[in-house]
């Protein structure tokens, strides 16, 4: 089972629910150290030795193909793909591609990583994706032009100011992304997850958005119990193993709009333009690189 963003929050405490099940655990963050000392302090906690640690920085897609590379040559199989690392920018920055990093990292280098591992998927018999969404993404609409922004053009001017909505609007074109891979791998052969981990007081949550955390302190969750549904729709050979495409809340399935206004902004046009846009910025090519 591969996790990134495994440093910290909720991938860590998934990470531990997994490893401490015995599973064979691939933990994936930007920093060689961290990631480094992370893994061995879970196996020192959990008793499992196969834990191992991976670099990549999502948002730069050579960094994940070389990381795609790195696994590809010491797994012949892949059960499990958990896409989790994520952050709320505070200011606009970009990433090497020129793509706004919250896009690159959250939703095209995720993109990238699943299509290069999707053959190791395909040989297990029970290959699954889960992405770590959230319910922020109820609140704002599809958005092809937000999400195509790169540095130098078509810039918004308010753009600086609007991490939080960023963060949402690229969560929203996950849980779209999740229903694409769904429509195209058979179920067979790769089950795709999306999932809501409800509102969780991690690290990011305290540096990103401490006025929340300080309103919503009373009934936020722990990372462990944030991380309940993601171990259980990694791990679950019933229900999870046998659905794909839907978007997850505590062990259950959920509607993906809340709103009219988010609901008309996914015509099956919009939706193309989301996967073609993703081949196009991680430069993936399903008609040579691995696919099912």
């Amino acid at each position: 089972m591969i996790i990134t963003g495994a440093t910290s929050g909720i991938g860590l405490a998934a990470a531990e629910q997994l490893a401490r099940c015995r599973a064979s655990v691939v933990l994936v963050g930007r920093n060689s150290e961290k990631t480094q000392q992370v893994r061995n302090d879970l196996v020192a906690r959990t008793g499992n030795s196969a834990i191992s640690a991976v670099v990549a920085d999502m948002s730069d897609f050579e960094s994940v193909r070389h990381a795609a590379a790195a696994i590809r040559n010491s797994h012949d199989r892949l059960d499990v793909l958990i896409h989790n690392a994520g952050a709320i920018a505070t200011q606009t920055t970009y990433a090497p591609n020129g793509s706004e990093v919250t896009v690159a990292s959250q939703l095209i280098g995720p993109f990238l990583l699943t299509g290069l591992l999707l053959d190791l998927l395909a040989r297990s018999e029970s290959g699954r994706v889960i992405t770590v969404s959230s319910g922020g993404m109820y609140t704002v609409p599809l958005s092809i032009d937000e999400l195509r922004e790169k540095r130098g053009i078509n810039v918004p001017p308010s753009k600086a100011s609007s991490g939080a909505t960023q963060y949402s609007r690229v969560k929203r074109a996950q849980v779209t992304m999740n229903e694409l891979w769904a429509e195209r791998v058979p179920d067979h052969s790769v089950v795709f997850h999306a999932m809501h981990p409800g509102w969780v007081d991690t690290p990011g949550l305290q540096n990103s958005l401490p006025r929340f955390r300080q309103v919503m302190g009373p009934i936020l969750r722990s990372p462990r119990q944030g991380a309940d549904t993601l171990a259980w729709l990694a791990a679950d050979d019933g229900v999870p193993l046998h659905s794909s495409g839907r978007f997850w809340h505590d062990r259950r399935p959920r509607t993906t709009h809340r709103l009219r206004r988010t609901r008309r902004s996914e015509p099956d046009n919009q939706r193309q333009q989301i996967w073609e846009l993703c081949k196009e910025l991680s430069a993936w090519d399903e008609n040579i690189e691995p696919m099912t």
